[in-house]
């Protein structure tokens, strides 16, 4: 495949040191859907600047594109010119384009190797479908234009949703993108302190697929057996990082499988077998069953996660909890983050704040806007 760009020389400067716990992430939600400015967002992100190094910065935002809700906003992230012209050919073949523009930057803030990025709103033409699922349509053709070795790479798919990330420190990369213009109702974001994968504009967190995103820190050791488990049923993985494999993950058992959240957390963060074999017959029944139907999804190794889709973010831990995640609440908004002192930052006066337990799910709606999954709702103690 051919390299993508801003791979070469943007690789872990430290070489084999590490930064325990390093990595920040933040989620914010109005569980009313009213919509909210980004900058106590990336103040927030900010507020965390000591756990990245300025190699990769992102944010999720749901809701931004109101006169284009009902059409998939792809991004894309192009190499070069000839990429460009390559992605919008494919792009204009495949889907009906409503409309197409580059998203605006001010690359003055940029680091080195910033590529084009474009966002497209289209519509899927029916007689494309050919008994396929249009969702399924708009994933086989990210997953066309990623492996297409042109230079091109989808950074997120779904409807009035988008992602904006890059090589950079959170506060460049929200100026790089002018997110003081967006709003939206829900936002998740990443700093990200790469270590064993390229710091790349594409190795970026938040990783989307469809209308899902999803911020990590920590790293998977297991990262082998889930890619293949995957890949066997038709996902592809072209990010080159481990977190992409929660994203491939969340849709194929959140979308396709129709599973709850609760249930997703069991087979990312199951219990120990001894703790499982000490559970009552019917819980138990359960949990073994689903280690041995999704076993190749277990996430071994030291992580937290913040996914959201449209109407729902959850926050989740690896089941001995080795990466930190807090959550809080001020009334109808919802806060997930790495450190308690970046929600603090942003809003002082907190009703209530929590520490999620390892390997179980926090998990908010948003009232008036419907949970795309079928989703059973719990709020860990």
């Amino acid at each position: 495949m051919k390299t993508p760009i801003g791979v070469k020389g943007r690789n872990n400067p430290y070489g084999d040191d590490k930064v325990i716990d390093a990595c920040s992430i933040f989620g914010m939600m109005d569980q009313q859907g009213r919509s909210m400015a980004g900058r106590d967002v990336v103040e927030a992100m900010t507020n965390m600047n000591e756990r990245t190094n300025g190699l990769g910065s992102g944010y999720a935002v749901y809701g931004l594109y109101p006169k284009h809700r009902d059409q998939y906003a792809l991004h894309v992230m192009y190499d070069d010119r000839k990429a460009l012209e390559w992605g919008s050919g494919f792009i204009d073949s495949e889907f009906k384009v409503i409309h197409d523009e580059e998203i605006p930057m001010d690359r003055s803030h940029c680091k080195a190797d910033a590529p084009i990025m474009w966002r497209y709103f289209v519509d899927v033409n029916p007689d494309r479908l050919n008994g396929t699922g249009e969702e399924d349509f708009v994933v086989q053709r990210c997953f066309s234009i990623n492996t297409s070795e042109k230079g091109a790479y989808v950074v997120s798919s779904g409807k009035d949703m988008g992602v904006f990330k890059g090589v950079g420190w959170p506060q460049e990369i929200a100026d790089t993108f002018h997110l003081d213009e967006y709003r939206g109702y829900l936002w998740t974001a990443h700093g990200r302190f790469p270590t064993n994968t390229p710091g790349w504009w594409g190795g970026a967190h938040p990783f989307s697929l469809l209308d899902q995103s999803v911020v990590h820190n920590g790293e998977i050791s297991s990262y082998g057996t889930n890619r293949r488990f995957l890949e066997m049923l038709g996902y592809q993985c072209t990010f080159q990082t481990d977190t992409e494999i929660f994203s491939l993950a969340l849709d194929y058992l959140l979308r396709r499988r129709h599973l709850p959240v609760e249930v997703v957390a069991n087979i990312f963060a199951p219990p120990l077998w001894k703790d499982i074999d000490a559970m009552p017959p019917q819980q138990r029944n359960l949990l073994r069953g689903l280690r041995m139907v999704y076993g190749g999804l277990l996430m071994n190794g030291p992580f937290s996660i913040i996914f959201a889709r449209h109407g729902l973010m959850v926050g989740l831990t690896d089941r001995i909890k080795l990466r930190p995640l807090i959550a809080a609440k001020k009334k109808d908004v919802f806060f997930l983050a790495s450190e308690e002192s970046a929600i603090r930052c942003v809003q002082a006066d907190l009703d209530r704040v929590w520490h999620p337990r390892g390997g179980e799910p926090v998990v908010a709606s948003c009232g008036n806007i419907p949970a795309s999954t079928n989703t059973v709702l719990v709020m860990s103690s």
